[in-house]
């Protein structure tokens, strides 16, 4: 007997035709979801492989789709809302082979380093055009780790160009702009490696771009970083 909607709304296992299986983990948009469909469908190397309808379909639907790439709000389990990562690290705890991309809340600021550490693979703002949402997908199923371009003018924006009246002996202006960058993402605990995928770069380069910071900035751990990252303005204790 079926119940008055189906929990799972499926194409087949996460495996079949060789394509590229994709998970919508998307509640109470179906416009959303609609879009998520049209834009995946159109690629004839991807499909989507499911829907998952409510948070209490959550469970079953993961295990059952076993899909290569799960696409999920940064939602509550609980009860509506957002800008908190249960789903995200749900999902990774049912599914650790899968990759997960995290979709941005309007609710929340700078989610996406929180993502990343519940367990998602990328980053897409509510901003993302198709050809994003297909970069998206191609990287994390590649083993990358994907941020959208928006996230990354943003922190420019935000952190590295706010100050235009910094003194010309500041120690933080003598850094470049990638340094810049990576000092963010460092000084809030992302390792060589998790900062190498956002940026498309090498651990060995990511690794010098630490070791000029630090000398440029004449401190010794990460800490040091982290302090003056607050003190300077560049993170906000709510950021952590």
């Amino acid at each position: 007997m079926h119940g008055e909607r189906d929990l799972v709304k499926a194409n087949g296992s996460g495996t079949g035709g060789g394509k590229l299986s994709v998970l919508l983990a998307i509640f109470d948009f179906p416009m959303l979801v609609a879009g998520f469909r049209s834009i995946i469908g159109a690629e004839l190397d991807m499909r989507v492989a499911g829907e998952v309808v409510d948070r209490d379909a959550l469970d079953d639907t993961v295990r059952s789709v076993g899909a290569d790439v799960i696409i999920a709000e940064c939602l509550s389990l609980s009860a509506p809302g957002c800008a908190t990562f249960e789903t995200i690290e749900r999902i990774h705890a049912l599914a650790p082979t899968s990759r997960i991309i995290a979709l941005e809340c309007r609710c929340g600021s700078e989610q996406f380093s929180l993502a990343l550490k519940a367990g998602a693979d990328g980053f897409l703002t509510r901003e993302a055009e198709a050809a994003d949402i297909v970069t998206a997908l191609r990287s994390v199923s590649r083993g990358q780790t994907y941020v959208s371009p928006a996230i990354v003018t943003r922190m420019v924006n935000t952190y590295v160009l706010r100050s235009g009246d910094v003194p010309i002996e500041d120690t933080y202006a003598t850094l470049s702009d990638r340094e810049r960058e990576v000092l963010l993402l460092a000084a809030v605990g992302h390792t060589n490696r998790e900062i190498a995928k956002v940026f498309h770069l090498s651990e060995q380069t990511v690794h010098n771009y630490r070791a000029n910071i630090m000398e440029k900035l004449g401190f010794h751990d990460r800490m040091e970083l982290l302090k003056f990252a607050i003190r300077r303005g560049i993170i906000s204790v709510a950021d952590l």
